[in-house]
């Protein structure tokens, strides 16, 4: 895959870290110009207050095989998010790929909170984040995105549409924001398909990210030292595997197949045959199921 997206422009909204910042990577090691926005900077940080920039990013992306360009951007500022998709249109004239993975949520949802326990404050910043910057960044980049055939949208998101219709995810606020992604996979898929467009919402495993392995203690490295805390962190994922994910979506001519989707990374891996950094292939979804939520003692076997 280290030339597939040779000539095809990327935008991947909130690539700071995590899932953002693995598929941004992926998109560039396989040859694509990728747009990374955040609004982590070198000059300055968001309310996370950690130490992952976007410019950072876009150095991996480029690093890798492609080229990163850095773009801060407030996607809740929909004057921002349309100077970001005219700079594209002016440097590139074309946007083939548009990844829709602004959250900004962790230090928002208060876990196991009913609706009347959760601070409302934060429960409506946790759903701005997730929902309205999506739709803003949809509104003003689309047009662009439609004007070659074949373009890609991916929407972001914590769960598979099977999982989360029957399970409730942790909190009111984050169950909601987290159904409404996977919803808009599926009207974008109405508006794009007859567009000649895609649209599909995907959702990473158990994700190494920086803020998962700092919570654990652990580095990449290390990450298999947190079992003895947490034993089904034994199928978790780099970010790497669902940006190969995306890249493997990209570059399928018949991605029109999964149009209005959900997908995983897991089980995309078995389609397309692409592996994590360790050369396994984690399911999962199939194993929270199977395994975790059914109350079996953790075994990564047969999963990955």
């Amino acid at each position: 895959m280290s030339a597939a997206l040779d000539g095809k422009v990327a935008l991947v909204a909130g690539a700071t870290r995590g899932a953002g910042r693995g598929i941004a990577v992926e998109l560039g090691a396989a040859g694509a110009t990728v747009y990374v926005t955040g609004r982590s900077t070198r000059e300055r940080r968001s309310e996370y207050d950690r130490p992952e920039t976007i410019e950072d990013t876009a150095d991996l992306v480029t690093a890798a095989g492609g080229r990163g360009i850095a773009v801060p951007t407030d996607h809740l500022v929909p004057d921002q998010v349309r100077a970001l998709v005219e700079r594209i249109d002016a440097e590139q004239g074309r946007l083939d790929v548009l990844v829709n993975d602004i959250w900004g949520g962790e230090l928002l949802f208060e876990w196991d909170s009913t609706v009347w326990e959760h601070d409302l404050d934060k429960g409506l910043r946790l759903l701005r984040l997730a929902v309205d910057t999506h739709a803003i960044t949809s509104h003003h980049a689309l047009p662009l995105l439609l004007r070659h055939r074949g373009g890609l949208v991916v929407e972001m998101t914590d769960g598979t549409a099977e999982y989360n219709r029957d399970t409730y995810r942790n909190s009111f606020f984050y169950d909601i924001a987290k159904a409404a992604v996977l919803r808009m996979a599926f009207a974008l898929g109405h508006e794009l398909g007859p567009r000649g467009a895609t649209a599909v919402a995907l959702t990473p495993g158990w994700l190494r990210s920086e803020i998962m392995l700092d919570a654990f203690g652990v580095t990449e490295e290390t990450w298999r030292d947190a079992l003895s805390s947490q034993p089904h962190f034994c199928i978790s994922e780099t970010p790497s595997f669902v940006g190969r994910a995306v890249v493997a979506l990209a570059a399928d001519p018949d991605v029109s197949r999964w149009n209005g989707q959900s997908l995983s990374s897991g089980q995309l891996a078995g389609v397309y045959g692409f592996t994590d950094l360790d050369g396994s292939r984690p399911d999962a979804w199939r194993y929270i199921v199977d395994v975790q939520d059914a109350g079996k003692p953790a075994d990564a076997t047969g999963y990955r």
